[in-house]
């Protein structure tokens, strides 16, 4: 007896060392849920391009119509301004708008489309040329938005019907666009109409080749045909000697004579 219970304490160990309590063990975890790739952003929406709209940015200004006035209310015209005056063709337009009902069109580039024009572009152009420029943004008529959107090709601009200087127009709903052989434009906004003038802003100078092509040379002058000197007409006191059939050289003068002679013998005859 005292031998089973010297071993008891032994058990009793080896019994709480293979099983320990139920409470003693620590909780299993819990799965970790799988991490998501985050979402790609959402890219951000392309805005469409302007679109034409018939208000004008600058109101109708009282008295007679000047051009310059206008741009230079309107702003961001400075280049093109500069281009009118020193060409005088602003006076044209508006003498032209003052005599005229027919009314008038602008397309008229920005400053910033004119510092996008390739460095001294402008500035080599000859005073003709630049002429030429300004023209080629003058349309001869008036042209409302709506006429504007369903005018027929190509347009006749200020230098006429030439086919170095083709200017197209396209229309897709509001949005108007200004081809040449050079440039594809778009017509951003209506700066101002007066029912007579209609000036719109373009984000682009049009160019048309016509511009930079090289003037066709004057032909060469014709020379003068030399005509045959002419043989001046027998005088009456010719002595150009006239042979007779007995080798006898005689005068035309002397013939005369004789002949008068013989004639008053004949009379007394």
């Amino acid at each position: 007896m005292k031998q089973i219970f010297s071993t008891f304490p032994l058990v009793f160990f080896l019994f709480f060392f293979h099983c320990p309590p139920a409470l003693s063990q620590s909780p299993a975890p819990a799965p970790t849920p799988p991490v998501r790739a985050p979402a790609p952003p959402t890219p951000a929406p392309v805005p469409p391009p302007p679109a034409l709209v018939p208000t004008a940015l600058v109101p109708v200004l009282p008295g007679p119509t000047n051009i310059n006035a206008i741009l230079g209310k309107a702003k961001q015209y400075t280049t093109f301004i500069r281009l009118l005056k020193s060409t005088q063709v602003d006076d044209q337009l508006n003498s032209q708008l003052d005599n005229s009902n027919q009314g008038l069109t602008i397309f008229a580039p920005t400053d910033s489309a004119f510092n996008n024009l390739k460095q001294g572009m402008l500035n080599s152009l000859t005073d003709q040329q630049k002429i030429l420029l300004i023209q080629f943004h003058i349309l001869p008529s008036f042209f409302s938005v709506p006429k504007l959107q369903t005018a027929s090709n190509p347009l006749r601009t200020q230098v006429g019907n030439d086919e170095q200087f083709p200017l197209d127009i396209t229309a897709s709903g509001n949005q108007v666009n200004i081809t040449t052989d050079m440039v594809n434009a778009t017509v951003v906004s209506t700066v101002y109409t007066d029912k007579q003038l209609a000036v719109y802003e373009v984000d682009k100078v049009l160019l048309p080749h016509g511009l930079f092509a090289s003037p066709t040379p004057a032909p060469a002058p014709l020379k003068p045909k030399k005509l045959p000197a002419s043989k001046p007409p027998p005088s009456d006191d010719d002595t150009t000697p006239v042979k007779t059939s007995d080798g006898i050289h005689l005068s035309q003068q002397t013939l005369r004579s004789i002949s008068s002679i013989v004639l008053v013998l004949a009379a007394f005859v």
